[in-house]
């Protein structure tokens, strides 16, 4: 097939470079003047060529054409498809991050209670504590002053006693007159409207 359009090519050629030759044979050629000849052979060159550039030269550059085409539509569809994809993990972070910002408020809320919780609790405790403080050191005063009670009693047995046994210049039992001069101030009100504090 290549010799037939090599043939083919070279005799068209050859009759195109022969068609000046033989022009100039005659007298004058002139290029405007329809001639029949030359009209015959260009049209049969335009034909075979035609023929074969639809034979060899049409059918890959379409092919080319048609594979560049396919190429770039794909191109499209997988730019396409990657921007969708793009898309999805766009609005997929967006929801983790609102997620997350979620998370992180609901931890701070909750950090805020147990914050409020745990306040509290230490303002109880410290009322608490503040109390049995308090609870304590009245106890404390309470027995101190009992105690003064009786150390007082006990001084105020004693002096009644050393007086009495100067005015009855006698000497009796100091555990007897310590138990009778008890007795009196057990039954004495502690009150103070004159009587046992003599």
């Amino acid at each position: 097939m290549r010799s037939l359009l090599t043939s083919t090519c070279f005799a068209a050629l050859t009759t195109l470079s022969a068609s000046p030759l033989l022009a100039q044979e005659g007298e004058k050629v002139d290029l405007l003047s329809p001639n029949a000849g030359v009209m015959f052979w260009t049209l049969i060159i335009f034909v075979v060529l035609l023929f074969v550039l639809s034979r060899y030269a049409f059918k890959p550059l379409t092919a080319a054409v048609e594979a560049r085409e396919k190429k770039l539509e794909e191109m499209i569809q997988s730019a396409k498809a990657d921007r969708d994809e793009a898309a999805r993990l766009l609005a997929e972070q967006q929801k983790a991050l609102d997620a997350s910002r979620a998370d992180a408020q609901r931890v701070v809320a909750e950090s805020r209670i147990t914050a409020e919780k745990l306040r509290a609790e230490m303002i109880e405790q410290t009322k608490q504590q503040q109390r049995e403080l308090l609870d304590r050191a009245r106890g404390e005063i309470d027995n101190e002053r009992k105690r003064a009670i009786t150390d007082l009693r006990r001084e105020a047995v004693d002096l009644a006693l050393a007086g009495a046994s100067k005015l009855v210049e006698r000497n009796l039992d100091d555990q007897t007159n310590r138990s009778l001069v008890e007795s009196f101030l057990a039954s004495a009100p502690v009150g103070g409207n004159g009587r046992g504090q003599r």
